[in-house]
């Protein structure tokens, strides 16, 4: 399972030679024969042979030993059923092998490098928020989790709590004036129980397994009545509200959580943009590449923001762990740089080796202005 800490783990480890870090995309929707992506796999190898060339032969038998290794554990199968993407990282000659499977499709890649190469990871994570989905009428509520494109029904959390509306009228048929004026109250006063209890319920379940946003989804006025019911702990991680039915199959439900997550996560984006150009004008920020590489070397970064799929060069000290986009005599310690193929990424996996946080952003014209890379301070 991809979490937060694995990838710190991931990003901390160092190798005595260099890792091979090496994706790959299963998904079965777009490759539905397994040589659909041994086909890909093929390629990878070669293009990991090739890099690895750079770093010298110890590290080109090390690699080789990984990408073996690699091809091995992929050809002698795995369960499809809930894998959509491969990430492989492996250092032969310190013996270190490690796969995670993902839930969502990752990009086809092979990386060498003297850490794993751990973006792609952070992407899909940042990808994918938890979500619930409760979906409500006056006699029934669903409860669903979405995380990381698997959506999981908890229906059963409200069972026992909930009872019939239509028992609330009584034995025989629908009555007429007064007495069915009465018979109606009770059905409305049984419904505003069950939609007390059923938002009762969802508070204690998301209390137990928080979650970061909640779409609520019925009748247009039954939601309203049960989202003013919620517990405020609840109502303000309501994102959205939808008319699908109580009765809506999974996939509609999968689909409509897809395009909200979506929003939100453009939403969340734009606002931490934004937020990077006012703290830049203040001096509470750094954008472009120098400077926000300048401030992880000062360990002075909170937040890094990086435009997704930029990529260049630059230069690392392995002595002091110096970050520049300019070599080749360290400035800090003055000893001799390496050339590094993505600067970049050894920024995210700096960042997150420290502890700091780190936003991927897609498609963002504002952070392109910036530079495509910038940093929130401590101070």
């Amino acid at each position: 399972m991809i979490s937060e800490d694995r990838i710190r783990e991931l990003a901390g480890r160092r190798s005595s030679t260099v890792v091979t870090s090496c994706y790959l995309d299963v998904d079965g929707r777009r490759h539905p024969r397994h040589a659909d992506y041994e086909t890909q796999l093929e390629r990878l190898v070669r293009d990991g042979r090739e890099r690895a060339a750079g770093f010298g032969p110890e590290a080109a038998r090390s690699v080789a030993g990984d990408l073996d290794r690699i091809a091995a554990w992929v050809r002698q199968g795995f369960d499809r059923s809930r894998v959509r993407g491969l990430a492989f990282f492996a250092c032969s000659d310190d013996g270190w092998f490690e796969v995670v499977e993902s839930p969502l499709p990752v990009g086809n890649g092979v990386a060498v490098n003297h850490t794993p190469h751990v973006r792609p990871l952070e992407s899909v994570l940042q990808a994918y928020e938890r979500l619930a989905v409760v979906l409500v009428d006056r006699q029934r509520a669903r409860l669903f989790r979405f995380e990381l494109g698997e959506l999981t029904e908890h229906t059963e959390v409200f069972e026992n709590t909930l009872r019939s509306v239509t028992a609330a009228a009584g034995p025989g048929h629908p009555a007429q004036g007064s007495r069915g004026a009465a018979v109606q109250r009770r059905i409305g006063e049984a419904a505003h129980r069950n939609l007390k209890q059923a938002a009762d319920v969802t508070y204690t379940e998301l209390q137990r397994r928080p979650v970061d946003h909640v779409i609520l989804g019925g009748p247009h006025e039954v939601v309203m009545e049960f989202e003013g019911l919620l517990h405020p702990w609840i109502r303000e991680r309501v994102v959205d509200r939808l008319a699908i039915p109580s009765t809506a199959g999974a996939d509609e439900v999968r689909q409509a959580a897809l395009c909200v997550e979506a929003a939100v996560a453009r939403r969340g984006e734009a606002a931490l943009v934004e937020r990077l150009r006012d703290a830049v004008a203040t001096g509470a920020g750094v954008a472009g590449l120098q400077p926000t590489l300048a401030a992880l070397v000062e360990r002075r970064v909170d937040l890094l923001l990086v435009s997704d799929g930029y990529e260049t060069e630059g230069w690392r000290c392995r002595s002091c762990n110096y970050l520049g986009p300019l070599g080749r005599a360290c400035p800090v310690c003055a000893k001799p740089m390496d050339l590094v193929d993505d600067v970049v990424e050894e920024a995210v996996e700096e960042a997150l080796a420290n502890k700091c946080r780190v936003q991927m952003v897609r498609e963002s014209a504002d952070l392109d202005v910036l530079g495509r890379i910038g940093a929130l301070l401590r101070f």
